[in-house]
């Protein structure tokens, strides 16, 4: 990957994506690393941007910053088994750590745990740190993994990971630092799995979240929800010197400008999300800076009810066709990301299938949908918002498309704030921003198998659902491939989701803000940031 440098604004910033981006691990690789105790890279190399050179410095204690997301609401949680977007994940990330962490290329790496061991992929032996303690001083044991990964299979947990969860047949300790696993069939991805957020470890019998007790490199000193959460640096932190601020105080500012501004300002030290078109006007200032990390995300236009997958297949075929991904990737993303073609993996993954022919913008097609659908008569709310990154400019070019076919969609913008608690799934038409996952296993168990909570336009697929669950346990690379290949087309041809392109997320941040660098699963370091950044004196 080439170094990206914002030198000055006439430079074009041209996004490249990541080779390396999704990779992650075959499953022959992780049982060879298995048997040596250790989880082997399958891939080598960095990513560094102007923002990561400082990684050549030595880094500074002390200081505190003040960071930005786009959006929150009184649905925030520090239950990291409910956490519903990426302002949830970084506080996650803040105050918990989780059994592995996934590098800059998306290999899993050891934390809490000292080893992963298995011979078959479906009976695992993790070995864990006898050197952590939570918060309140308490000791970290087998237990509070039993207990953290348990729980996720209650349904009183709610939790977001429940149909991954329930791959987890059993869950025991065999001993205060010995965790056993056995799976519902194999999965050599379970390194990368319980690398996420929604698996961050919590303390055993913990059912009180209204702040946090974690083993993580800052300490909860207050959470408001839909306000702001601070955190103090944990001194008892298992990173030796790490973290390096002293405080972190983290909040949204759900207006684009707004949250320029507070930059540009010096109000807060790391904005995102970045809007493309904003680029050249915090490149003008001597104080702050941009970090691009393309990444397998994406906003997505979400078809349900009435108008997806289940009722209306004819509908969905219509919208697909009326999304001129060149145009949105010019004018939404300023060219920034990837063209996809409506199917979540993006063509830097292992598993990426380059065999389904582009769909292209073809406004006759959609006609001819259209009227099969009987939706040509009255008018169609379409739902988007800040929240949703690029929605509102996609919505509005869609708009205009639909106008050429006798469609008459109506934009209902809403406000970042409280989007995804209160709008996001609610509308017949509307608008996702799904992140970056490590495994096309985990996207798949997540967003489109057919139980799956976050099922966002209700489509079901029984043969979908069977290769899912075949290609987990699959020693075999080239079927296992081919597998996720055939789930993609199932998606690309029958799922109600329209992904016209694969997004670049991009961070503000102040000229004194140093250690960032880019991250495939999103921006903000892969909502990892806390533990890494510092400030230059």
């Amino acid at each position: 990957m080439k170094n990206r440098n914002f030198p000055n604004h006439d430079q074009r910033i041209v996004s490249e994506l990541m080779r390396t981006a999704g990779h992650g691990i075959s499953r022959r690789d992780v049982l060879r690393g298995m048997a040596a105790g250790t989880v082997l890279a399958a891939t080598a190399g960095g990513l560094m941007t102007g923002a990561s050179s400082a990684f050549a410095q030595t880094p500074q204690r002390g200081g505190r910053i003040k960071v930005a997301s786009a959006t929150s609401s009184t649905a925030d949680t520090l239950d990291p088994a409910k956490g519903g977007n990426y302002t949830d994940y970084c506080r996650h990330f803040m105050f918990y750590s989780g059994l592995t962490t996934l590098d800059d290329t998306l290999v899993p790496q050891m934390s809490l745990a000292e080893s992963f061991d298995t011979d078959d992929a479906q009976s695992w032996v993790i070995k864990l740190r006898q050197d952590v303690v939570f918060h309140d001083g308490q000791p970290f044991t087998a237990a509070d993994v039993v207990y953290s990964l348990n729980r996720h299979k209650d349904p009183q947990t709610a939790s977001k990971a429940l149909s991954v969860a329930q791959q987890l047949e059993e869950v025991s300790a065999a001993g205060p630092h010995e965790v056993q696993i056995r799976l519902s069939s194999p999965n050599a991805d379970l390194p990368s799995i319980l690398a996420t957020s929604h698996f961050l470890i919590v303390r055993d019998g913990t059912t009180d979240f209204s702040l946090a007790n974690g083993t993580g490199p800052f300490e909860c000193a207050e959470f408001q929800p839909g306000v702001r959460s601070i955190g103090v640096r944990n001194d008892s932190y298992w990173k030796s010197g790490q973290p390096y601020l002293d405080e972190i105080e983290f909040f949204a500012i759900p207006d684009e400008a707004a949250r320029i501004n507070a930059l540009l300002a010096g109000d807060v030290d790391l904005i995102n999300p970045v809007n493309p078109r904003s680029i050249p006007r915090i490149l003008d200032s001597a104080n702050a800076s941009v970090m691009e990390s393309p990444t397998g995300g994406y906003t997505n236009l979400v078809m349900r009810d009435a108008l997806g997958p289940v009722q209306n297949p004819d509908f969905v075929l219509a919208m697909k066709h009326l999304l001129d991904r060149e145009q949105i990737h010019r004018v939404a993303f300023r060219g920034f990301g990837v063209l996809a073609n409506d199917q979540p993996i993006a063509p830097s993954h292992r598993y990426y299938f380059d065999g389904l022919p582009q769909r292209e913008f073809d406004p006759d097609k959609a006609k001819y949908h259209l009227e099969r659908s009987g939706m040509g008569g009255s008018p169609i709310p379409l739902v988007a918002s800040e929240a949703a990154t690029g929605s509102v400019d996609m919505a509005q070019l869609l708009q205009l498309s639909a106008q050429e076919i006798g469609l008459r969609l109506e934009l209902k913008r809403m406000p970042a704030d409280g989007y995804w608690s209160n709008h996001w799934m609610k509308h017949p038409l509307g608008f996702g921003n799904i992140g970056a996952r490590p495994t096309a296993d985990l996207l798949f168990s997540l967003f489109y198998k057919s139980d799956a909570s976050n099922n966002e336009s209700g489509w079901q697929n029984e043969q979908f659902d069977q290769l899912l669950v075949a290609a987990r346990g699959e020693t075999d690379d080239a079927k296992r491939k081919q597998m996720y290949a055939d789930m993609q087309v199932l998606i690309h041809e029958h799922c109600g989701i329209g992904i016209p392109q694969f997004n670049s997320s991009i961070d503000g941040h102040s000229a004194k803000l140093r250690g960032l660098s880019p991250h495939p699963l999103g921006g903000l370091m892969g909502y990892m940031f806390a533990e890494h950044v510092w400030l230059e004196a």
